[in-house]
């Protein structure tokens, strides 16, 4: 009688790597069979393959579209035979793979054809794993990632995405492994869908109604719940959070006029500026809550996905001159009200009930307080109870204003800031945000003269003057130092004292970051910024900002990352979008994968934008038509933009660059100089303007004035030299020598790409895009040049 078959089934782990021909069914069988004969002959190719074959250590699995290698020699393995693999397929751009990598039991058995075979769960998952990504991701299992995290080399290729739903309803922890050349560090589509899902605001269950019980069934029921709870977190939990650590999210406004949506907003703004305060607390910033409803039914997403353990919802009720303000403390992770309280006052008392809502925050999650946290605490902004309305009105209007870039919100609420002063001239807090609305205003919408910026600082200093512990006045100063005068230690100097008064100000946190890219301390701006994201981590803006850094870093994978983790959360950020364009263009030049990427973005997002985001957009879709060498379709886009007065400009000197490229200038003399007269208007209002400088060198070029158009790109470069802003500079010289390229200054052109090529300049130069931007034709054959092309570039913060 045959023996039960499962008794002779030999179990083991084995170490999975799940391979897998993306778009293989669409391909004919001659496509089909070549892609297959490139993987193979890949695979045969692999050291680790021939490492395990040769010790009897690794079996092969046909699986129709792809292949499973199955290790039993090290858990290290599959990952390094996966990134073999990815290195070999960068010579096959026609062959796209993605891999799944797990370590878990499988079965040696005999098929069919008296062969060696295996199955088992291990291959079962490592399918799975595959199955969450997209083309070039190496995706691991947590499993087979905490194996390799065991060793320092790996944890700085290991990035953690989230759990990712697969067959029959399972969720898998997955991670991402990537090097800046190897793998894919954007986020996979079935992710970037959950990042972008944000819990919608329901009623609250009725379990919540026990906060109405009597007080010694109310404490019972408390004490159950810490209860519950520590015997929850006994068991572990897959991401660590602090206990004290929490996110004040909008609240609700009760009001019957709606318009008093900006009093509720201003209440929950303080309570989060009073609690921002302590040190011993993680607070979120508001940038990242305020993507969630008031009441979010899942508070345990929230929870994760902000990496706090403490949520404090709230509603504000706005009647005359009465209020009512009601907050409940949650701990998040398990749904437990930890406190709930109700005030009814004056509206003059509004700030006594945002000190004491502070202070019972602060004191159930049993934060300690030096001295001055506890008087910061219970401090109120002004006594006047009109001028702090106004000033919040103003609050309201400047959110706005950072969220649209509309400068009538930029003049709105700088007229709210100066009648919230003209009621109380010591209002230091609406003095600071005044200043920095207004140095806002100057550097993303329009530039002011030197009067005006010495205006302003003259109001920063005296916001600090009069409350010289207030970290907004030190922030105000600090924007004046930063954005007005490039004056980067004085600036850095004023942020860090508001993190010395403020720990949890993000704000001047970032601030620090962006200062210290500029004065090229890369290393430690990008850990600032970094270190934002914690207290930030919702934050679109700043991690297409990190996406930025890293691509002038030409830190390819990491720029690419960023950018896409800011587009699943903001689809249509136009920064975030360049980060993931240019870094696949600037790493590779293949121009077929860039306009792939630009396409993904949305085609309305041109009338989402405005200002310097639209030039952003629309000259990204002209410079990809550009380096195709179609220009005609480049001038067509750049007809797109709007009529503003520096978008016009903008659009006029850039098709003025394309008729160069094209050498077809002489065809539209008409149109240059008309772009000339606008231009040249321009910088008898602002002579320094570095923008416009560049704008009409490129439209002298046009004009055959090479000597008109070297002076003024020269002009441009020495105003903003490298060695004075590390971020800037390398733009500006940049533009100088793509002017010295084409008015026959060969030698210099050459000479200053050399210098870029050994700087942070990746969004400008690298060595791919030098190899196919038509900039450049006219150098291209020069001996220097194509030294340059079998040269290196720097990669990663200088040493």
């Amino acid at each position: 009688m045959p023996s039960d078959s499962s008794s002779d089934l030999k179990a083991e782990i084995g170490h999975v790597l799940f391979i897998d021909i993306v778009g293989y069914s669409k391909l004919l069988i001659n496509e089909q069979t070549e892609l297959l004969e490139h993987l193979k002959g890949m695979v045969r190719d692999s050291e680790q393959v021939r490492a395990a074959e040769a010790e009897g250590k690794l079996i092969r699995l046909a699986t129709g579209d792809g292949m499973a290698l199955v290790f039993r020699n090290s858990p290290e393995a599959p990952a390094q035979c996966a990134l073999e693999l990815s290195r070999s397929d960068q010579q096959h751009p026609e062959l796209q793979l993605r891999m799944g990598i797990h370590s878990g039991p499988i079965n040696e058995v005999t098929d069919v054809n008296e062969r060696a075979n295996i199955t088992g769960a291990g291959i079962n998952m490592a399918q799975r794993v595959m199955d969450c990504g997209d083309a070039g991701h190496i995706l691991l299992s947590k499993r087979a990632a905490d194996d390799l995290a065991q060793y320092r080399h790996w944890q700085p290729l290991l990035h953690e995405l989230g759990e990712c739903e697969v067959k029959h309803g399972v969720r898998l922890s997955v991670v991402n492994l990537y090097t800046d050349e190897l793998g894919n560090p954007e986020l996979p589509e079935k992710f970037k869908a959950a990042a972008a899902a944000v819990p919608v605001a329901k009623p609250k269950p009725p379990a919540r109604k026990y906060l109405a019980l009597s007080g010694a069934t109310a404490v019972a029921l408390l004490l159950l719940g810490f209860l519950i709870f520590s015997l929850l977190r006994k068991g572990g939990s897959s991401v660590s959070v602090p206990d004290k650590s929490i996110a004040v999210l909008p609240f609700e406004n009760l009001s019957d006029d709606k318009s008093n949506a900006y009093f509720a907003d201003g209440i929950q703004d303080e309570i989060l500026t009073k609690l921002a305060g302590i040190a011993d607390l993680k607070v979120i910033s508001r940038t990242s809550t305020e993507k969630y409803k008031s009441r979010p039914e899942d508070l345990k997403t929230v929870s994760q996905q902000l990496g706090v353990a403490n949520v404090l919802e709230g509603s504000v009720q706005r009647a005359t001159d009465k209020v009512r303000v009601n907050v409940q403390l949650i701990d998040a992770r398990v749904d437990t009200h930890l406190w709930a309280k109700t005030y009814d006052r004056d509206i003059k008392d509004v700030f006594a009930v945002e000190s004491e809502v502070s202070q019972e925050i602060a004191d159930a999650l049993r934060a300690k307080l030096s001295p001055s946290e506890t008087n910061t605490l219970t401090a109120a902004p002004t006594r006047d109870s009109e001028a702090y309305d106004l000033f919040l009105k103003a609050e309201y209007e400047a959110r706005e204003a950072m969220r649209t870039r509309r400068p009538e919100s930029f003049d709105q609420a700088t007229a709210f800031y100066q009648q919230a002063i003209a009621h109380d001239p010591g209002f230091a807090l609406s003095m600071a945000r005044l200043v920095e609305n207004q140095m806002l205003r100057h550097w993303f919408i329009t530039r002011l003269g030197e009067a005006d910026l010495g205006e302003i600082m003259r109001a920063a200093e005296q916001a600090v003057a009069l409350a010289p512990n207030l970290p907004d006045a030190h922030i105000a100063l600090g924007v004046c130092y930063y954005y007005g005068l490039r004056q980067y230690d004085q600036a850095l100097g004023e942020f860090r004292r508001a993190i010395e008064l403020q720990p949890n100000d993000v704000r001047a946190l970032e601030y620090c970051g962006y200062v210290q890219l500029r004065q090229g301390r890369w290393q430690e701006g990008l850990s600032a910024l970094e270190k934002s994201e914690h207290l930030d981590p919702r934050d679109d803006s700043l991690l297409a900002n990190i996406g930025a850094a890293s691509l002038d870093l030409r830190m390819w994978q990491k720029a690419s990352h960023a950018g896409s983790r800011a587009l699943a959360l903001n689809p249509n950020n136009v920064f975030a979008m360049n980060a993931v364009l240019f870094s696949a263009l600037n790493r590779t030049g293949n121009i077929h994968e860039a306009t792939r990427i630009l396409g993904t973005f949305p085609s309305d997002a041109v009338l989402n934008t405005n200002g310097y985001e639209l030039e952003s957009i629309i000259g990204a879709r002209a410079y990809l038509d550009v380096i195709k060498r179609d220009f005609g379709a480049a001038l067509r886009v750049w007809d797109k933009a709007t009529s503003n007065p520096t978008a016009n400009r903008q659009r006029l000197s850039a098709r003025a660059a394309i008729h160069v490229l094209a050498g077809d200038a002489a065809g539209a003399q008409g149109e240059i100089e008309s772009a000339s007269a606008l231009v040249e208007a321009r910088l008898r209002e602002k002579p320094d303007d570095q923008n416009a400088l560049i704008q009409l060198a490129w439209i002298d070029l046009a004009l055959k004035r090479e000597s008109d158009a070297l002076g003024l790109a020269r002009k441009s470069a020495d105003l903003l030299p490298p060695e004075k802003d590390a971020v800037g500079g390398p733009s500006a010289l940049t533009g100088l020598a793509e002017v010295e390229a084409c008015a026959g200054e060969t030698a210099e052109a050459v000479k200053n790409l050399a210098k870029l090529l050994s700087l942070p300049a990746g969004y400008s130069v690298s060595i791919a895009s030098l190899k196919i931007d038509p900039v450049w034709d006219p150098i291209r054959n020069d001996p220097g040049f194509q030294q340059l092309l079998t040269g290196t570039e720097l990669i990663g913060p200088p040493k």
